[in-house]
């Protein structure tokens, strides 16, 4: 006998309350659209406190024949929350945000999934203790477990990765409520202090896009803060002589972060940003410094470079050097500028690298453009030697559809960065106006979202896109490359040799045998 969406409902107020229900039409069709795109609207949203009472709602839902949408922050744009089918119920893991443990002795962290970078960032600061990788550029609503299922990457990427290399352990709830530990905390007396005490099973469940299961909780390593920090900025001429800079930079591991804007991306970063935040961000320099005269001199830096922090149409190189003291830092600089000056890059002012570090949790008013304009992203991760290739390549594609691209105002930006050592990540961005999507009107401040007018619908601006991002997806499968943040929009599956694909078939059947934890995403349908 099926069960009715009222049924189910009915079911999951008596095991969760009614404040942990929610069947709001307009909460409903948010939480089942991202920033890109809207799915089938969700049945329900579900808002967990705990691990035990999510386990027994997951079993329910799946039981009654229902997919399990796990959500975090919703800053996506690849499809990775928005269900394929009505008869779903989305997991909003925003009640589960507790800080469980920070273990200064054992240097480890754990939190609920639903924990933002920004909060632990903050907790973590009074203790001199840190995140290697500490979040992305949204951290102030973005999660961990977000995060971990999708590749976040940034802050201390070049030095540290991303986020999942630096988990110890994780809590899971499959689609049948059974909870898993992995790490060393899945062990009989064990704890979370190491992940690989024989095969990886964290590993297994990392960038997975949450279609193996629910991330409920995870343990990261610590560092301490670094003592002191300083930034850095060059100007390059073209792309590809910036591209071997910031290859050279990143092998060398001399930078927390390093990353390269093109110059559409500089413009919509820095020169739309209205005055006050500029005040804002100088003001926030001026106290971050360790040493007052330094900040004065970085703010300084800042005020005097006004608009013309970087040279007009170049592509600037910004980092962050940091370390357990100036002495070792100013080494590190030092290194930086010989490197660069080897390329012919020219130093400039340092404003937008510590503009960045001095507000690393900005508010989220960019997820519209400076003008109403919608934007979604695409990422490829390469080895440094193909950095040349995917620049050209992608270079060459737009220039097939550069009159189309005029013609209905669509523009593009790209971004490299830097992660550890050996990964050269290229992302392109695509600006077009259109209708917004409701997290449009939910995410910005109310009084920045008045301040812009909404586009009026453009059909054809966005089927441009939508032709792009899959001749820019094939481009990232020819070169082979690497992708996080898979959600339903990257071929995941397609690109599997035979070996693995089995693999990972064999490895779902058997957590979610019904194919209802996200189906969709890896390319898996529900049954």
């Amino acid at each position: 006998m099926s069960t009715t969406n009222d049924q189910l409902v009915q079911r999951l107020r008596t095991q969760l309350g009614d404040e942990q229900i929610i069947t709001d039409i307009t909460r409903r069709e948010l939480l089942s659209t991202d920033f890109y795109a809207a799915g089938e609207t969700c049945a329900a949203i579900i808002r967990p406190v705990d691990t035990t009472s999510l386990a027994a709602a997951a079993a329910d839902v799946t039981g009654a024949g229902y997919a399990l949408i796990p959500r975090g922050g919703g800053m996506s744009y690849t499809g990775g929350y928005t269900p394929d089918t009505p008869q779903s119920v989305v997991v909003d893991l925003s009640g589960m945000q507790d800080i469980i443990a920070i273990n200064a002795e054992d240097m480890t962290v754990t939190v609920q999934a639903g924990t933002t970078w920004e909060s632990i960032y903050e907790e973590l600061k009074p203790l001199s203790l840190r995140l290697p990788f500490f979040g992305t550029f949204s951290g102030r609503l973005a999660t961990v477990g977000g995060g971990l299922s999708n590749g976040a990457v940034f802050f201390g990427s070049a030095r540290y990765g991303s986020a999942a290399e630096n988990v110890l352990g994780l809590e899971i709830v499959c689609a049948n409520g059974r909870v898993i530990r992995t790490g060393q905390a899945g062990f009989d007396r064990g704890s979370d202090f190491y992940r690989c005490h024989g095969p990886d099973l964290t590993g297994l469940f990392l960038h997975d896009g949450g279609a193996l299961g629910i991330k409920t909780a995870a343990t990261f390593r610590l560092i301490e803060s670094p003592r002191s920090s300083a930034g850095l900025s060059f100007a390059f001429a073209d792309a590809g002589t910036a591209a071997g800079g910031l290859s050279a930079i990143t092998r060398a591991g001399l930078a927390e972060e390093a990353y390269v804007f093109d110059p559409h991306t500089t413009a919509r970063s820095f020169e739309a940003t209205d005055l006050r935040g500029n005040l804002q961000r100088l003001g926030k320099i001026l106290t971050g410094q360790d040493d007052a005269v330094a900040g004065l001199k970085a703010g300084a830096r800042v005020a005097l470079a006004g608009k013309r922090v970087v040279p007009k149409d170049a592509y600037s190189l910004h980092m962050i050097c940091a370390g357990r003291s100036e002495a070792a830092v100013d080494a590190d600089m030092t290194r930086c500028r010989e490197i660069v000056a080897e390329r012919g890059g020219q130093e400039i002012p340092n404003s937008i690298p510590l503009a960045v570090r001095a507000a690393p949790f900005d508010n989220l008013n960019g997820v519209l453009g400076p003008d109403g304009e919608r934007w979604a992203a695409l990422n490829a991760k390469v080895p440094h030697s193909d950095a040349p290739a995917i620049i050209e390549g992608f270079e060459a594609l737009l220039g097939r559809f550069q009159t189309r691209l005029q013609e209905l105002d669509v523009t593009v930006s790209t971004l490299y960065v830097a992660m550890d050592t050996h990964i050269f990540s290229f992302e392109t961005v695509f600006h077009w106006r259109d209708r917004w999507l409701p997290p449009h009107r939910d995410v910005p401040d109310a009084t920045h979202l008045a301040s812009l007018t909404e586009p009026a619908a453009d059909p054809a601006a966005t089927a441009l896109v939508a032709e792009l991002r899959q001749h820019t997806l094939q481009l990232f499968s020819e070169l082979g490359a690497a992708s996080n943040q898979l959600g339903r929009t990257y071929p995941y599956r397609d690109n599997l040799e035979t070996g693995a694909c089995q693999l990972i078939d064999a490895l779902e059947n058997y957590l979610d045998p019904d194919g209802l934890m996200n189906p969709g995403v890896l390319g898996r349908r529900h049954s």
